[in-house]
């Protein structure tokens, strides 16, 4: 069990159109999430929501993808339709929004790279940060790795988070991964609210 309280922060990374069925980069049953964040989101009082938001000449574009590093279809374009938060997602007026992926000679993965959040989030006292959200194995586990490297304690929703899962077995041993660096693996299940929260 996780006592959720106020020095505890929900990350919930990537949930737009494009890694969605239907879009560019489309998770399989990655919509299955939505009513799984939304359920435990008011559990936190600081909440952080990421996007990709990548400029038309981004560098991880290929003409013909590979669904690889650097080798991915044009996704999560600035202004389109893809780069939107998916509609059922809530998203509260208080809530920060962190930008990735805009500088278009750099991949980034990670919601902590070229961002003011680790910062922020000391300057909240957040000691815990709760990840939900896309991709398991790319920006969740990136995440993560850097989240535990700025300090945090790091503990990941697996019932809230959906991978690629490209090649085969990458889920896996992303989840592995993050155990072997002390990423906490856990469901929303497991979570309470402090009773002096």
């Amino acid at each position: 069990m996780a006592t959720i309280d106020r020095h505890d922060a929900l990350l919930v990374i990537d949930v737009q159109n494009d890694f969605l069925p239907g879009g560019a980069l489309g998770v399989r049953n990655g919509d299955r999430i939505i009513p799984v964040i939304n359920r435990i989101s008011g559990f936190f009082t600081t909440r952080v929501f990421t996007r990709d938001w990548h400029p038309s000449n981004h560098v991880s574009f290929s003409r013909n993808p590979q669904f690889l590093d650097q080798s991915w279809p044009p996704h999560c374009i600035q202004n389109t339709w893809g780069a939107q938060f998916h509609p059922d997602l809530t998203i509260g007026r208080e809530d920060r929004i962190v930008t990735i992926g805009d500088n278009p000679l750099e991949e980034n993965y990670s919601s902590f790279h070229n961002t003011d959040l680790a910062a922020e989030l000391r300057h909240q006292n957040i000691r815990r940060i709760f990840i939900a959200g896309l991709a398991t194995d790319y920006c969740v586990l990136t995440s993560a790795m850097d989240g535990r490297q700025a300090g945090f304690d790091v503990l990941v929703l697996e019932d809230a988070v959906a991978g690629v899962d490209v090649p085969p077995g990458s889920v896996a041993r992303a989840l592995q991964t993050m155990r072997d660096r002390g990423v906490h693996i856990l469901s929303t299940g497991d979570l309470v609210l402090s009773k002096t929260y």
